[in-house]
């Protein structure tokens, strides 16, 4: 079962993915174009030689942009199938879309939202090629922080719920997880490579155009998948399977 849940979870990636690269084309392409043009003004009056094009934008644009879209978001929505498969059964008696949605919203929460506030995504001719590294290792040293402070919060929710119910103890532990985060967060390192001349407004719609997309994505992978678990859930029911083994 599964393997059916991998399926599903690809094929809800999948149209995420489409969806993705739609609004990426459409709203994220001219931020990027606006970008590459300020780093090519930028270069013209400095005197410097533009770099060589190894790949066309109309090729980044378009085919190199939809490939790579598509393979992430197939890879994402297979993985978070079975984190389902795992997590159902034992996140207590939620219904499949229900147990799908907080996924996806904890991922997303987790994942992008967490270290974007710290590290946000910049467009082409912004930041030094000699930090790429640098900069690389602190934004993934962000998720895996957020990642752990998650299952440190659910194990402080556990304990708080048996002594002040469901409601006290979820804020309690959500508390708990902001108050960390924003620990760690001022304690990191802040990098701020952006020129002095760089226009602010195409600086805002890059960074919310690439929250955007993530937000898609999540949002799509989290409801579609939910929607396809609970039918396969069903027909496992109809078909004499019981219920928690449906998946596992």
């Amino acid at each position: 079962m599964v393997g059916k849940l991998l399926m599903r979870g690809m094929l809800a990636g999948v149209v995420a993915g489409l969806l993705t690269f739609s609004f990426a084309r459409i709203a994220g392409e001219p931020q990027v174009n606006a970008a590459i043009s300020f780093e090519e003004k930028t270069h013209e009056a400095s005197g410097e030689a533009p770099e060589p094009e190894l790949v066309s934008r109309a090729t980044q644009a378009g085919a190199g942009l939809f490939t790579g879209v598509i393979v992430y978001s197939a890879a994402l929505g297979g993985l978070f199938s079975l984190v389902f498969a795992f997590a159902n059964g034992r996140a207590g008696k939620i219904s499949p879309r229900a147990l799908s949605a907080c996924l996806a919203l904890a991922a997303f929460g987790t994942l992008v939202l967490v270290p974007t506030l710290k590290y946000p995504a910049n467009p082409p001719s912004v930041g030094d090629p000699e930090t790429i590294a640098q900069r690389t290792g602190l934004y993934f040293l962000m998720i895996a922080i957020s990642i752990v402070t998650l299952v440190f919060s659910l194990k402080v929710r556990r304990r708080l719920v048996a002594r002040w119910g469901q409601w006290n103890g979820s804020i309690a532990a959500a508390a708990v997880f902001i108050v960390v985060i924003a620990a760690i967060q001022i304690a990191l390192p802040t990098i701020n490579e952006v020129p002095a001349a760089f226009p602010a407004t195409l600086l805002w719609k890059f960074r919310v155009t690439a929250l955007g997309m993530q937000a898609i994505l999540w949002t799509v992978v989290g409801l579609l998948f939910g929607a396809l678990a609970e039918r396969l859930q069903r027909s496992a029911r109809g078909a004499g399977a019981p219920g928690k083994s449906a998946y596992l």
